[in-house]
This record gives structure tokens, sequence and C-alpha cells, in this order.
């Protein structure tokens, strides 16, 4: 869907599950910028479910937004995320990331965050569900 991504050499993925600790499973790079995108594995599917950014280049990387950032009432994403993996039923979230400002390429995060957040209404006309909260 997001053939953008397909430049960056250095991204990969990891999982996550409601009894994981974040920042253990997590191998997103702390020194490094760019978006992630989380699917949600559920009743024998693959849903897209949130899509963000690390933040301004040269504050937080890409891990530490992962772990640390919050999101909704001020709880950290393992709390969240843990949360909401039981609350819908998920088995597991499969999350991908891109280092899109680097040496190689100069991409502002947001910019690409943006761009894969307006692709994703104009062919599902929403937001992905945890980006609205």
């Amino acid at each position: 869907m997001f053939d953008e991504l397909n430049k960056y050499e250095d991204n990969n993925h990891f999982f996550f599950e409601s009894k994981d600790e974040l920042a253990k499973v997590c191998n997103a790079p702390t020194n490094k910028f760019g978006v992630y995108i989380v699917y949600a594995l559920e009743r024998g599917k693959v849903r897209l479910v949130y899509i963000g950014e690390s933040g301004e280049v040269n504050t937080d990387g890409i891990k530490e937004t992962i772990v640390n950032r919050h999101q909704v009432n001020k709880e950290n994403r393992n709390k969240i995320w843990s949360e909401q993996i039981n609350k819908e039923g998920i088995h597991a979230l499969d999350i991908y990331w891109f280092v899109t400002h680097s040496e190689k390429h100069l991409d502002l995060p947001s910019d690409i965050e943006r761009v894969l957040i307006n692709k994703y209404k104009e062919i599902y006309g929403e937001l992905p569900r945890w980006n609205k909260k």
C-alpha cells in the first residue's frame, strides 16, 4: 500500500503482545528518525491501526518515540497498547519502522507520516482507528 517506503533500506519490524515489555521487544534504533506503522493481528486478519513518526529530527529516535511517547490520557504506550490489545481481542501488534532521515535520505518523519496518513485516508475514507484517539 505504501510504495513510498520502499526506498528506505534501514527498516525492520517487531511483534508486541500484551504480556510483553515494549522496551525489550522494540528493535527500532534509538538514534535514528523516521516513521512506524502498527498492524493488529486479529481474528485471522491483519489491519493497519496506527501510523506514527519519531518527532522532530535530532530529538527522540524511533525507539524512544514508540516506547515512551504518551498516547491516550498521558499513559505510556506499553500500558495503552497492552490494554487495547486485550480490549479489542488482538493477538499481537506487528510494528514496522523505517528510517526516513539519515545520511542517505533527508525526508522529515512528519512529512512522510502526513503522506502515509493521507494515502490511507484516500483509500479507506477515514484515519487509521488508533490515529483518531
